[in-house]
């Protein structure tokens, strides 16, 4: 084998040795992460014992596919440890972005596989049928995207409420994110700040939810760690030393940290008084890079000053004055960085203006609305919510477009559920879900989502002929769109009414089509709608009509943890005082598979699986 050949087995040899030796993965990839780390390990024995071979010559097929597979290699390794090492609440928030890196590389490592001819390699038949086995697992992976734990979809979008939500949702969230103790939220701000800092930086919107959730966490940690008398005196430490500000904090002008950062023309970021006072003095240029400034307004930096924020609270450093909670902030004029009168220009557009002028108004809405929650506060008391719900009803379908985009972005803010259902937007919305274009029928139904998060919405929403619609996405909806609906789906059918609704409207047959369909990635989404509804009667019989029983056995023994979870969930409802469902999942063998779930499963579903093994052993004892 010569140089270049023999270099480039080396190279595999490393990239798989620097693969299986990564450490484990604690956050929310954590699946989709080990399944890929054991996947290439498994590929070793190939690279080894074509290592050993004593075959000089190599066909260039042979290189192709095994440059192809270096090069697949490699993408897969700069992918896991940008898992491993980044900001845990922003890949919760990217899982989908990041389900689909996965995807990608998965497809990539099985193509390389594919390019290798096994047939003119000098390696031994056990070797050849293991990476024959390892390539039908890559072949299996292709094509079937990771589906979303739908809990903490959830819990992250009751997270964002501007009151306090429960303190379970927090909880939860710090279990799965695996943020439990203050030092791992120390280790999540650090990485935060590098992603931040970093060229390729965190969208405004992104990093404000990011720093909310750091912050709730960090409550979180500290209401329930004993540990934190110790902490206390970390903090006193912490405020006894000067700690280093970053050069990114400091304004270039004055060399002091940033209390109210913004953005010039050119793009650097400057104190606000520095900058104004170089311009008031009749200055044209950037003060750093010298370039002519195409205008002279100043655009508030919300990323770099909620960044500034969380360094000075985890360095014991007292926040600069006038550096405000952008969550807090509930005045009008003057008491938030928006642009009350760019607001009201728009608003006398919806009004008053022509069709065109109207659709560009809510466009600009929608943007300004996803921008902060400044916006979404000052628009909404502007006035601007009565004059959307009236566009929803817009002929133009760009212009309903933008305005149900716009009251979902508002509608983060919990003050603004309350203004969008009392101008009465519940109709119009589901009318936009009905017949809408598909962006805006998606909007709608994450819309509805966010509304339902308040109780007595989810009576409001259902009453005025959601579900149905909803149901119809479902069936027909792009990827985004169907977990938009199933989201919604599940948040109102907590409510016992919309229960008896979605199950008359015909939802149970779509989900078990969905369930049937694991490569369609809305099996999650599925079996934890069908265990809300098994709980109803009325559920529990249509579910039962469709046979599912063998499904539910097969992902029992071979889904998620929290998919086995729902499963038995289901299981258990469908054989309460059911003999015959029982009898059919003992014949598929079902108890030994109950037995190893209730031994390795999650909490709920070990008592899920002991109580259908306790009813088993019942007509066992009747039979016998």
């Amino acid at each position: 084998m010569d140089h270049e050949k023999e270099a480039l087995i080396n190279e595999l040899t490393e990239l798989i040795d620097t693969v299986s030796g990564l450490p484990e993965c604690k956050n929310v990839s954590k699946r989709m992460y080990s399944n890929l780390v054991r996947r290439v390990k498994l590929l070793s024995p190939l690279v080894e014992e074509m290592k050993d071979s004593d075959v000089v010559e190599v066909g260039d097929d042979v290189v192709h596919g095994l440059e192809l597979l270096r090069i697949a290699l490699n993408s897969a390794l700069e992918l896991l440890k940008s898992v491993n090492e980044g900001s845990k609440i922003f890949q919760a928030l990217q899982m989908d972005t990041i389900s689909l890196r996965f995807l990608n590389v998965t497809e990539k490592i099985e193509d390389a596989l594919s390019h290798i001819p096994y047939n003119k390699l000098d390696i031994s038949e056990e070797v050849r049928e293991q990476i024959e086995l390892v390539h039908a697992q890559f072949k299996r992976a292709k094509g079937k995207m990771e589906s979303p734990d739908v809990q903490l979809v959830i819990d992250l979008a009751m997270a964002e409420r501007e009151q306090d939500p429960d303190s379970m949702i927090f909880k939860r969230l710090s279990e799965k994110l695996h943020l439990r103790t203050v030092n791992d939220l120390k280790k999540e701000s650090l990485a935060i700040h590098d992603m931040v800092i970093s060229s390729g930086g965190v969208p405004e919107e992104c990093f404000e939810t990011i720093a909310f959730l750091l912050r709730k966490l960090k409550d979180c940690a500290m209401t329930g760690n004993p540990e934190m008398d110790v902490l206390e005196g970390d903090k006193s430490m912490i405020k006894h030393r000067s700690p280093v500000i970053p050069d990114d904090f400091r304004c270039p002008i004055s060399l002091e940290l940033m209390k109210d950062p913004v953005i010039v023309s050119t793009g650097q970021t400057y104190e606000r008084s520095c900058i104004q006072k170089w311009l008031d003095a009749g200055h044209k240029t950037c003060p750093k890079t010298q370039q002519t400034l195409l205008h002279t307004a100043l655009t508030p930096n919300y990323v770099l000053k909620s960044l500034i924020a969380l360094w000075c609270e985890n360095n014991g450093v007292e926040l600069p004055k006038n550096q405000g909670n952008c969550r807090n902030k509930r005045s009008g004029a003057g008491g938030s960085d928006c642009d009350r009168a760019a607001i009201d220009a728009l608003l006398q557009k919806l009004a008053n203006g022509n069709p065109e002028q109207q659709r560009a108004a809510a466009g600009e809405l929608r943007l300004l609305a996803k921008r902060n929650a400044d916006n979404r506060v000052c628009i909404a008391e502007a006035g601007a919510i009565p004059l959307l719900v009236e566009l929803l009803s817009s002929s133009d379908s760009r212009t309903q477009e933008h305005a149900v985009t716009a009251l979902l972005n508002l509608s983060i803010n919990e003050s603004n559920k309350g203004t969008i259902v009392n101008a009465g937007a519940i109709p119009d919305i589901v009318d936009v879900l009905r017949n809408g274009s598909m962006e805006a029928r998606e909007n709608a139904a994450a819309t509805l989502f966010s509304l339902s998060v308040v109780d007595e919405n989810k009576v409001a929403i259902g009453a005025a002929g959601a579900i149905p619609a909803l149901i119809d996405l479902l069936c027909q909806g792009t990827p985004r769109g169907k977990k938009d609906a199933a989201t919604a789906i599940f948040n109102l059918s907590i409510y016992q009414g919309n229960k008896v609704r979605a199950v008359r409207a015909g939802i149970v047959p779509p989900l078990m089509r969905l369930l049937k369909d694991p490569g369609g990635g809305m099996m999650d989404e599925a079996l934890a709608i069908l265990a809300i509804l098994a709980s109803h009667q009325e559920g529990k019989a249509a579910i039962g009509q469709a046979e599912p029983i063998p499904i539910l056995v097969e992902v029992i023994r071979t889904g998620s943890p929290r998919n086995r979870e729902n499963a038995a969930a289901i299981l258990w409802s469908l054989c309460t005082g059911d003999v015959q469902n029982l009898k059919v999942a003992r014949d598929l063998g079902v108890e030994e598979v109950l037995k190893e779930l209730s031994e390795n499963g999650t909490d709920r579903a070990k008592r899920k699986a002991g109580s259908v093994l306790e009813l088993l052993q019942r007509v066992d004892a009747v039979d016998s």
